[in-house]
């Protein structure tokens, strides 16, 4: 099993070599492997925080953008998570999904989460305790459904 070391950066702060890794790999998967032609690079990374997943060498091996309460949706929400495909099925997905999920709460309180997720990953965002909300619909040709995770109870 790969372990990763995770770090967490505004848009401003990443390196030149940061952000060349991680739209590589988000066009290596969303664009040819997912054979869906679309506008990747949409103008809201510099909004975003960063949630990069290194391997000891060095490789960026996972992935994902976090965002405040209000500008994606009315939740805080995650989006472009991604793995590389030189490292699946190696537990990578649950490490990412509970790293973004402690970044959010680190960053932004214990609020709902809110994603649109490809429908065929519904159990897997599920097992974090994510519900649907709402019917299915097609983005860039792929099925998705709205999701929401409920903040945290405060103690």
């Amino acid at each position: 099993m790969t372990t990763l070391h995770w770090t967490t950066k505004p848009f401003d702060a990443l390196t030149l070599t940061e952000l060349y890794a991680l739209l590589q790999l988000r066009s290596e998967v969303f664009v040819v492997e997912q054979t869906c032609a679309f506008q990747d690079i949409d103008g809201h990374d510099p909004a975003a925080l960063h949630l990069l997943g290194h391997t000891d060498s060095g490789d960026l091996a996972a992935y994902a953008r976090l965002f405040e309460a209000g500008r994606s949706y009315d939740q805080v929400s995650i989006g472009r998570v991604v793995t590389s495909p030189c490292y699946r099925r190696q537990g990578l997905g649950q490490q990412l999904l509970t790293q973004a999920l402690a970044q959010c709460q680190a960053q932004f309180g214990p609020q709902a989460i809110k994603i649109g997720a490809q429908l065929y990953l519904k159990e897997f965002y599920e097992s974090f305790g994510f519900e649907q909300q709402g019917a299915g619909y097609l983005e860039d040709g792929i099925p998705h459904i709205y999701m929401l995770r409920p903040a945290p109870a405060v103690a």
